[in-house]
């Protein structure tokens, strides 16, 4: 099975060998006065994710770059800001199968926790980065305001014109630029990368592998 991981917008050129997703539970045993212990039920904590990444600094073949960073340091320094910034991002595993089949997806706000980067002499010139990610959920107190409104007459909106029969409507297009893939354009145009597959299948004319796309073509949106 193949896959692809991205840390934010990152693609990661070559896919870690593991990707653990801890899902840690809150329950908490008590003890009751007749000795009896019973288990009390909490909702589930965040998940957890330990990776560990090689950022290659030779050029493999088998590495996948797709210009959204460039190199070992640009991948640490946007590390550095993700961390400083304390920033929420998007954590992401598209599991491809034989015969391109799709299987399921992983997506999930997350905020880095800690990283850690090891030069290893197995590695060669490769650097490894440690990385330790947590689920994130937004929270916050709802305010709603009500409004007592009195009872008017709604006027009634004229009706749309009729489209002409026989005339499609157009059709919705994106001009591919330096740096984009196909998640990318996805999450930028229709708001979640995972629909990515959407867009190739719509554009297998044009597209033979969905890893390598080029800057000028047109593709043909959902």
């Amino acid at each position: 099975m193949a896959y692809e991981v991205y840390i934010d917008d990152m693609l990661l050129p070559l896919p870690p060998e593991k990707i653990p997703i801890k899902y840690s539970g809150q329950n908490k045993t008590a003890t009751l006065i007749n000795g009896e212990e019973i288990n009390m039920i909490r909702p589930p904590g965040l998940a957890e994710i330990s990776l560990d990444v090689v950022i290659p600094q030779m050029d493999y073949p088998f590495a996948v770059w797709d210009g959204s960073f460039e190199n070992a340091e640009d991948f640490l320094e946007r590390l550095k800001e993700l961390k400083e910034d304390g920033t929420t991002f998007e954590f992401i595993v598209i599991r491809d199968g034989p015969g391109n089949n799709s299987f399921f997806d992983t997506n999930m706000d997350v905020t880095l926790e800690n990283y850690k980067v090891s030069d290893d002499a197995k590695e060669g010139l490769d650097l490894i980065v440690s990385l330790s990610l947590k689920e994130y959920k937004s929270y916050g107190t709802k305010i709603m305001n009500f409004v007592i409104v009195e009872e008017q007459t709604v006027p009634v909106a004229p009706e749309p014109e009729l489209v002409r029969q026989g005339t499609p409507p157009a059709a919705k297009t994106y001009t591919v630029t330096k740096g984009d893939c196909l998640w990318a354009i996805a999450k930028k145009q229709l708001g979640n990368g995972s629909r990515w597959q959407e867009i190739f299948n719509l554009n297998k004319d044009k597209i033979s592998n969905p890893n390598v796309i080029y800057p000028g073509q047109v593709l043909t949106m959902p």
